[in-house]
């Protein structure tokens, strides 16, 4: 059973007046009303989950510290709720927004929300599992290769994925990276086992079939500096069967290897690798394969473009 300290008496937040450098910002708006409130970021959270509005702790930290603050739609929904749980009078925040994008580390690249639908395609499960959190996904860091191991088990279910990434700093601070598994067989529970790496905020949605993985680098990483996270995600399977896997990349990765062992007592009839330019492209290349001598295949391209890269498997009839 969790406690938690009983909510102080609401009190009006502390006038902000404009300064020698103009109106004040966003981030000193909404951390005046944070204080004054007395409620921490994890209760906000909390309470614009009831509301049915999605925002993660690090978004929140990140708009009251003026890293980034909100532009799409889902985020305005939000800032709005905001001025409600923090009783701000109605566009307090809002007005406080700028008008411009701005430049530097306030902005995200342009062209990183349109890279990931690219992959993911338009109102992806990622997308909806991560909502304005999409448009910033691991905007600190860049990926330079994965390696993966894909478990399927007798009756055709996906039951284990073992991943481990190598990740640089894209700004100095980078401290964490989010991964997001989406099960097409479905899947009934999921336990994530962080093998290096600290293990964050994990979140199962059932209903999406998805997991949210948060993993921590246990401190803060100089701009360019390299890091090592490996993790294992467990699944205790639903009532579909799987008959592929396949990563979606929003850039070029420098080395790509993905493994899937098939159940000894259940083999694929063929397999195939392939790779797509976009979600919804046809495939660039779809190579036949067979199982080994350890049951299982591999895709592991020389060379690893944007793109989506993976395995399909047909069952006997």
């Amino acid at each position: 059973m969790t406690s938690h300290a009983q909510t102080p008496p609401a009190q009006a937040p502390h006038a902000l007046t404009p300064g020698p450098d103009g109106p004040p910002s966003f981030a000193e708006v909404l951390h005046g009303a944070l204080r004054s409130s007395g409620l921490s970021l994890e209760r906000v959270r909390h309470r614009l989950a009831a509301q049915g509005i999605r925002i993660s702790l690090t978004t929140l930290s990140y708009w009251q510290r003026g890293r980034s603050e909100p532009e799409r739609a889902d985020s305005l929904r939000a800032v709005e709720a905001l001025e409600s749980i923090l009783s701000l009078p109605p566009r307090t925040l809002r007005s406080s927004i700028r008008t411009y994008r701005p430049r530097g580390r306030m902005a995200a690249p342009a062209h990183d929300l349109a890279a990931s639908r690219r992959v993911f395609g338009e109102n992806s499960l990622a997308e909806q599992a991560l909502g304005a959190d999409f448009a910033v996904l691991n905007e600190n860091v860049s990926t330079l290769s994965i390696h993966e191991t894909v478990t399927i088990d007798e009756r055709f279910r996906l039951t284990s994925l073992s991943i481990q990434q190598v990740m640089r700093a894209t700004r100095e601070g980078a401290d964490h990276f989010t991964t997001v598994h989406t099960f097409d067989g479905g899947a009934r529970a999921v336990r994530a086992e962080v093998r290096c790496g600290v293990a964050g905020d994990v979140r199962f949605l059932p209903d999406l079939g998805t997991v949210v993985i948060d993993v921590r680098f246990g401190r803060r990483l100089e701009k360019n500096e390299t890091v090592v996270v490996a993790y294992t995600v467990h699944v205790e399977p639903g009532s579909g069967v799987d008959d592929h896997y396949e990563r979606r990349t929003r850039t070029r990765l420098r080395d790509y290897l993905l493994h899937v062992y098939f159940h000894p007592a259940a083999l694929p009839e063929v397999c195939h690798r392939y790779y797509r330019e976009s979600y919804d492209a046809e495939p660039a290349y779809r190579h036949r394969m067979a199982p080994d001598a350890s049951h299982s295949v591999h895709s592991a391209p020389s060379r690893c473009p944007a793109g989506v890269h993976g395995i399909s498997w047909q069952r006997p009839h």
